[in-house]
């Protein structure tokens, strides 16, 4: 089974729609807006056109998993994380260890918002920002 990586491979075309944010909100979590996403895009501020994207990386060896102190979140087959809500404490020692603040965190019901690098984002972004590929291949970043 290959495992699929999502990338940024075309930053500069990000407009700021936030489709990918409500694409994984709806679809993974069956959530109307994009409070629910597990990726998230930014406005830099002051600056017109620039967005800063942040989508998990799938680690191998995940400092959030390792800061976590009850083990609700596990590092997952090809990396990343998978989420056990019911150890969950909310203490968010798993944001505050995301390297580049990738792992979200549900304001609602208090426990991170892990990627399962499932690809929704990327079919609903207009500008080909975001592609999801083979682990160990290359993603076509420009």
């Amino acid at each position: 089974m290959s495992v699929k990586l999502l990338r940024v491979v075309n930053r500069d075309q990000c407009i700021g729609c936030f489709s990918c944010m409500y694409a994984c909100s709806r679809m993974v979590k069956n959530a109307a807006g994009s409070g629910k996403a597990a990726l998230r895009i930014k406005a830099y501020t002051g600056v017109e056109g620039a967005f800063s994207i942040r989508v998990c990386a799938r680690c191998e060896e995940p400092d959030c998993a390792a800061a976590c102190p009850t083990g609700a979140l596990t590092t997952a087959p090809g990396g990343g994380v998978r989420l056990k809500k019911e150890l969950c404490i909310s203490c968010m020692a798993c944001v505050k260890a995301c390297a580049i603040g990738a792992l979200q965190w549900d304001e609602d019901e208090k426990r991170p918002l892990p990627c399962i690098h499932c690809g929704q984002c990327v079919k609903y972004c207009p500008n080909s920002v975001l592609a999801l590929c083979e682990k160990e291949k290359e993603c076509g970043q420009r």
